[in-house]
């Protein structure tokens, strides 16, 4: 995802968490930095519609190496798919996915290592449309990266705020066509919340290569800019 040769890295531990939603068990890849008593920025993880833990634990690892706490979300769980077979299935289960990232926010709150006050969204392709409808109305998330995902048009009815946002799409996207994220930056910039957007020429939907790398290291200073710099210069003891 990125390249940090350019920055202090912290040694991590991985183990796995669960807690409740719905009366399910939900669980969460967990990539820690190791410090002693430091309290980090947080960055909870969406995966796509397919699924994809494994995927995410290079980046996530990545991150933890940079001072983030990050958790892999498993909002899966919590209505048992296994795989997507059509957008009636995202319609019918979208609703209580989003009810169990509410339920995640909350449990990362309280974990010893994490700072409330700081707290943040990846999200690919699905999990990027997840995070961004909880950020329009959940206060606690504080910024935003999504990969080659959108805002539902719905959620223009229930939207009572937005954070900043990190929009990366490929201009060749045929899954979810680039317009979504220029959608996406006019409405933030409609009311005046900051964004940063690359649209990468010639790219589908998925991103390797150079594009990845380059994906990865704007996804760190954002993440660095809007939950590290603007709120203090050190991770909170």
């Amino acid at each position: 995802m990125l390249n940090a040769d350019y920055f202090f890295m912290y040694s991590i531990t991985q183990s796995q968490l669960s807690f409740e939603s719905g009366g399910k068990d939900i669980r969460l890849d967990c990539f820690l930095p190791a410090a002693n008593g430091q309290r980090f920025p947080a960055v909870i993880g969406l995966h796509g519609s397919g699924g994809g833990h494994a995927s995410m634990a290079a980046p996530a690892s990545l991150l933890a190496e940079q001072g983030f706490a990050v958790y892999v979300l498993h909002y899966f769980d919590r209505t048992g798919t296994t795989e997507i077979d059509g957008l009636q299935t995202i319609f019918r289960h979208f609703p209580v996915w989003m009810k169990t990232l509410w339920d995640a926010v909350s449990f990362v709150s309280g974990q010893p290592q994490v700072d409330p006050e700081r707290i943040g969204l990846l999200g690919f392709s699905l999990g990027a449309y997840l995070a961004l409808s909880a950020s329009a109305i959940d206060s606690r998330i504080q910024a935003v990266v999504e990969f080659f995902g959108g805002m539902p048009k719905e959620m223009k009815f229930f939207t009572r705020r937005l954070c900043p946002v990190l929009i990366l799409h490929g201009e060749q996207d045929k899954t979810v066509p680039v317009e979504e994220a220029y959608h996406l930056q006019q409405t933030l910039e409609k009311k005046q919340i900051a964004c940063e957007m690359q649209i990468y020429p010639g790219v589908g939907h998925g991103f390797s290569g150079e594009v990845w790398r380059d994906a990865g290291l704007r996804t760190l200073t954002f993440l660095r800019k809007y939950l590290v710099d603007k709120n203090c210069a050190e991770p909170k003891v």
